[in-house]
């Protein structure tokens, strides 16, 4: 199964190179053992779920270094509306 996904992700990518795909993928795996999750379901091996990230467009060359950026973002609004939320509780 691994070696169809990594015949979908050079089709995603745009480019037959496997050398730059593996670049790709060991970015992000970095990032999942920094805290990064996963942006697709599944309970495979990491390199696994990198592959499919991959496969299914979320993860490019174009995105690679936003997406931790984009977390960060993304739970800095969640935890200023959840501050909103108690502070017009409270009132």
């Amino acid at each position: 199964m691994a070696r169809i996904t990594v015949e979908d992700c050079l089709e995603t990518v745009g480019n037959h190179n496997r050398f730059a795909l593996i670049h790709l993928a060991v970015e992000r795996i970095r990032q999942h053992r920094e805290g990064e999750p996963f942006l697709v379901p599944g309970k495979n091996k990491e390199i696994v779920m990198t592959l499919r990230e991959i496969a299914a467009g979320k993860v490019t060359y174009d995105n690679i270094f936003d997406l931790p950026e984009e977390r960060k973002t993304l739970e800095a609004e969640r935890a200023a509306a959840l501050e909103g939320e108690t502070a017009a509780e409270s009132s």
